[in-house]
């Protein structure tokens, strides 16, 4: 026993350290000619600097001094409107990720803060292997395996350094998901408010995520102690009330995007978009997957094995795999039809990173079904990994940026694999037709899945079934 517990912890320190590793080469790498960090990285920045120094959210001292020089040598898109007569500006970004970072840019600038997001990144590794192995069982080193190719290729790897609230939000996430999935204790009640509660301080996008995560909670209380139910409902009600007065009275609106100047005069919900198109977002529910430049398979191939994974997770019809189902579902309808764009100004698969690590972890369940999966899983995380760190090499010395033109990379291999991906840019009748392809084949994969397991569960006794499902969700 306690040979498997020094194993066990060995596995975790293992990918705890391969993971950090990973994420620190393209901390100096460029973002765009002339910046380390583009788009929102400086403004998380300089609020976490201005938290550091000043105690307060106000950066127009920080920005007048041109601060943001360190890490942005170019001019700074301000991005905020003067809220007063005073000229205070606040950027236009939700306060929690420049909290959190604040301590780092006080001991080391800019760099020490992306140092504290490859630590965030490892964390997250960790608790998505906890999360399998001790309450899915899966079996350790095959799942640490898999979490670790998944945390080293992108868009994991590249939101381990970039200044954004992804990772943090994928850990709070996961922290709730294990708490839920564990007994109703108050402590894990606690646990789970709390997560779901930073989710929104750290992005208010990240609403309905933690909607779901917050119904669920309170859904399995409610059946087992419905005091602890009623008072959780209770500090989440009053923890969502603060949020929005705390907004009115900081930002000027409900949300931080009131205080942005693309978003003047009570114009702060256009941030979805001023003509809200929903039938012509819906694309992305397949091009977040296989576009040739933002989905996630044109960087990390092996994200193809996702629909086979979440099928399964829904055949074995456990009131869990139906908690993950519902998280990746809202927030890949997020990244679908709220978001602004799957386009933007940000590396590959930035939406939908508050889930993933969800998505990584029914993987690892699939492959520890299907072992003969295990090596093309692998495989085609090594392509992404040779991928990412070419690149992220080109962008050290010049050559390209991992923002303006990471697409243009002279990266033999992924030149030719994206060829045969669809440009959702473009979608042109090339593209419709390859996109098409590519769904009828991911239907069929799904399909062959679930086949599979219905015919093992035929096969299996109903009662050693039952126990199966009870005792190992995800076996």
């Amino acid at each position: 026993m306690k040979n498997k517990l020094k194993s066990t912890k060995s596995i975790f320190v293992f990918l705890i350290i391969i993971t950090f590793l990973a994420a620190l080469p393209a901390i100096g790498a460029r973002a765009t000619y002339g910046a380390k960090t583009t788009a929102d990285e400086p403004q998380y920045l300089l609020t976490a600097l201005s938290i550091a120094e000043d105690f307060d959210l106000d950066i127009s001292d920080e920005i007048a001094d041109r601060r943001f020089i360190p890490w942005h040598e170019v001019n700074l898109n301000q991005q905020t409107i003067a809220l007063n007569e005073t000229n205070q500006r606040i950027s236009p970004h939700d306060p929690l990720l420049p909290v959190l970072l604040a301590p780092a840019m006080a001991i080391g600038g800019w760099t020490s803060a992306k140092i504290f997001l490859a630590m965030m990144s490892s964390a997250t590794a960790a608790m998505t292997l906890a999360l399998v192995t001790k309450r899915w069982r899966l079996s350790s080193l095959p799942a640490a395996l898999v979490i670790a190719a998944f945390f080293c290729s992108p868009p994991l790897v590249a939101y381990g350094s970039q200044v954004y609230p992804e990772m943090p939000a994928a850990l709070a996430v996961l922290i709730a998901t294990f708490a839920i999935t564990g007994s109703t204790t108050s402590k894990n009640l606690a646990i789970a408010s709390i997560s779901i509660i930073s989710l929104p301080w750290l992005s208010v996008k990240y609403v309905p995520v933690a909607a779901i995560l917050a119904l669920f909670i309170l859904w399995q209380t409610w059946h087992s102690a419905r005091k602890r139910a009623i008072a959780t409902a209770l500090f989440l009600a009053i923890s969502g009330i603060i949020f929005l007065i705390v907004h009115q009275r900081i930002y000027g609106g409900w949300t931080v995007y009131a205080s942005g100047d693309h978003f003047v005069n009570g114009k702060e919900f256009e941030v979805v978009g001023e003509y809200w198109n929903p039938l012509g977002r819906t694309r992305r529910v397949i091009g977040l997957l296989i576009d040739r430049g933002f989905g996630l398979a044109a960087w990390a191939p092996a994200f193809l094995f996702a629909p086979a994974a979440l099928v399964l997770a829904y055949a074995r019809k456990h009131k869990d795999s139906f908690l993950v189902l519902g998280l990746i579902s809202v927030g890949w309808a997020n990244a679908t039809w709220v978001a602004l764009t799957m386009h933007g100004w940000w590396w590959p698969g930035r939406q939908v990173v508050v889930v993933l690590p969800l998505v990584v972890a029914l993987i690892a369940s699939l492959a520890e079904r299907h072992k003969k999966l295990m090596k093309p899983i692998l495989l085609a995380s090594l392509f992404s990994i040779f991928s990412w760190f070419w690149l992220v090499l080109e962008a050290s010395t010049g050559r390209r940026t991992l923002i303006f033109d990471f697409e243009q990379t002279s990266n033999p291999a992924f030149r030719i694999w994206r060829l045969l991906l669809p440009d959702h840019q473009r979608m042109n009748s090339l593209d419709i037709t390859i996109t098409t392809i590519w769904l009828v084949a991911i239907i069929f994969t799904a399909w062959l899945e679930y086949r599979a397991w219905i015919t093992s569960t035929k096969k299996a006794d109903a009662p050693a079934t039952d126990t199966v499902l009870k005792d190992h969700l995800l076996d």
